[in-house]
């Protein structure tokens, strides 16, 4: 692993999990989620991974318009790295997963590096009333669903927005299987380093929420990439900030952010996705630790710079 200097934090806003329901804070309409990121980069987010939400129900959207919508202000009012999800929702076909990407040629895209059980369904047990039609059998449904990237698909998205666009990966691995297929596409010369590898841990059918499981993605990763690589990690729900923590101490960056945890502390609603960010930058200073600016994250990820985007 490259050992960070300093720490990159990415927060992600709003993501598809998470329903209006479940939190009233959650960023669904354009000027929410340019505001809850705008707030975040200033609190000390260099890279902020985004989803798009129809700004009428609240349901996860892959549309370059509802993109579109919010984007530019972004721009405009931060130097933050923009990174757009290429994974969307286990309900959306692989060509509208791409749309915004194409349409918005961003520094970082995220890539998941392999299909896997993506069970939230008891994200919805705290959940008396349902504001829209959709949520609960979108959110009950999910025990039954694949989020779907095959190699087939990872191949085209490596080509067509890795090297057709020049766009950076935030390379998703959910489990330590991904590593290895990280490192096949690597092999065959489809990417180049340095790798921005986010461990994922606490979704029901990735690997568990234990921090042995994150020294262990580490030395698997070491093993396959040796220097070669950027590490950061995130985990879902309560698990979040000890994950983040653990993380920074081995060298590795953090990811906070309302698509993770909707939660600030036991039992308490975060308000805001820069309260994440200044908690976790809190936590990060008080280790003795800096964190990155977003140029400094440019440098570390060696990325094509924020005039070459496409918005």
């Amino acid at each position: 692993m490259r050992q960070s200097k300093k720490i990159i934090i990415t927060c992600a806003p709003t993501g598809s999990i998470h329903t209006p329901s479940m939190s009233p804070h959650l960023p669904i309409t354009p000027d929410e989620i340019a505001e809850a990121a705008i707030e975040a980069a200033a609190a000390g987010a260099s890279i902020l991974h985004l989803h798009a939400r129809d700004p009428i129900d609240g349901r996860p959207s892959p549309s370059a318009e509802h993109f579109g919508a919010f984007l530019p202000r972004i721009k405009q009012a931060t130097d933050a790295v923009i990174n757009i999800s290429t994974g969307g929702s286990s309900t959306m076909s692989l060509d509208a997963r791409l749309e915004a990407a194409f349409a918005f040629k961003p520094e970082v895209c995220s890539l998941n590096m392999g299909p896997l059980i993506f069970d939230f369904s008891g994200a919805g047990a705290r959940v008396e009333t349902w504001r829209h039609d959709w949520e609960r059998e979108y959110v009950e449904t999910s025990r039954g669903r694949i989020m779907y990237n095959d190699n087939v698909y990872i191949e085209r998205i490596m080509r067509e927005i890795g090297q057709g666009l020049g766009t950076r990966f935030e390379f998703e691995c959910y489990d330590i299987g991904h590593l290895y297929t990280l490192a096949h596409f690597a092999e065959r010369g489809l990417i180049k380093p340095p790798f921005l590898i986010q461990g994922v841990f606490g979704i029901l059918g990735g690997i568990g929420p234990d921090v042995r499981n994150l020294a262990h993605m580490v030395t698997v990763a070491d093993s396959l990439f040796g220097d070669d690589y950027v590490f950061s990690a995130f985990a879902a729900g309560r698990h979040q900030m000890p994950f983040c923590t653990q993380s920074a101490l081995l060298g590795g960056n953090v990811r906070v952010g309302l698509e993770d945890s909707l939660y600030i502390g036991r039992g308490e609603l975060a308000k805001s996705n820069a309260e994440q960010v200044s908690k976790i930058r809190g936590i990060i200073e008080a280790l003795g630790l800096d964190v990155a600016k977003p140029d400094e994250a440019r440098q570390m990820l060696d990325l094509k710079g924020g005039d070459a985007v496409g918005f």
